[in-house]
C-alpha cells in the first residue's frame, strides 16, 4: 500500500507541486476510516475531521468534489478545529474527491496543497491520475473499524497523559459534551483515523494554543 500511495502522491505532485499530502479513506459499515496517509500528520488532519467535521467527510455526503480554501473556512467560521489544524500545519487549501463504484461512494482521496486555490481548475486532471489506483486499493482493503480501534488501544504504548485530558476539555467545551462523551470521541476520531489516541490530542492541543 505505500508503494502505491507513494506512485499516486507522485502523479499528484507533477499536476500540484504544492501538495503537503494525500490521505486514502474507505467506507465500511457506514463509518469512515483512513486506509492510509502519506504523513503522520495528514492522518491528524483526518482525525480532526472525523471528531468535528471537515471537507472530507461532508465530501462523502456529497458525492463530488469539494475544493476548500483555509482562508474562507475562518470567514464562515465552519469547521473551525480543523481550519486550526490546517493552518498549524501549513495547510492552505484541500481538495476531497469520492471514489465511485455505480452510484455509491465506496471512499475518497483527501489532497492537502500549501498554498490556496492549489486545486482550482485540476478537479478532472487529478481525479485521472488517482481513480484508477484509488478504486482498486480501496476495494481491496480489508480493515474493520473494531480492530483498528483495538490497536489503537494496544497495552505499552507511551502515554501522554496531559495532553489527553487538555482535548478532552477542549473537546467537551467546544462540542457541549460531557468528558466522558469527548473521551469516546476523540478514541473514535483517532481510530478512525489510524493513528494513537495521543497522536490525535496532541494535534487538538497544538491548534488551540497553551
Amino acid at each position: 500500500m505505500g508503494i502505491e500511495l507513494h506512485a499516486m502522491a507522485a502523479r499528484v505532485r507533477a499536476i500540484v507541486p504544492e501538495l503537503i499530502g494525500l490521505s486514502l479513506a474507505v467506507i465500511e459499515d457506514g463509518i469512515t476510516l483512513t486506509l492510509v496517509a502519506s504523513a503522520e500528520q495528514i492522518a491528524a488532519l483526518d482525525a480532526v475531521q472525523y471528531l468535528d467535521g471537515g471537507p472530507c467527510v461532508a465530501d462523502l455526503d456529497r458525492k463530488e468534489p469539494l475544493d476548500v480554501n483555509i482562508d474562507d473556512l475562518f470567514d464562515e467560521h465552519r469547521w473551525q478545529m480543523y481550519a486550526q489544524a490546517s493552518g498549524a500545519l501549513g495547510v492552505a487549501s484541500s481538495l476531497s474527491l469520492p471514489i465511485m463504484d455505480a452510484d455509491r461512494v465506496m471512499g475518497g482521496v483527501n489532497l492537502y496543497a500549501a498554498t490556496l486555490d492549489a486545486f482550482t481548475g485540476r478537479h478532472e486532471q487529478l481525479a485521472d491520475a488517482i481513480g484508477t489506483d484509488a478504486a482498486l486499493a480501496i476495494a481491496n482493503a480489508d480493515l474493520s473499524f473494531r480492530t483498528k480501534k483495538q490497536a489503537a488501544e494496544a497495552p505499552g504504548r507511551v502515554r501522554a497523559l496531559g495532553d489527553i485530558n487538555i482535548a478532552l476539555g477542549i473537546i467537551a467545551e467546544s462540542q457541549g459534551v460531557t468528558m466522558t462523551t469527548a473521551r469516546e470521541r476523540l478514541r473514535d476520531a483517532a481510530a478512525q483515523a489510524g493513528i494513537s489516541e495521543e497522536q490525535a490530542a496532541q494535534t487538538i492541543r497544538f491548534v488551540r494554543g497553551p
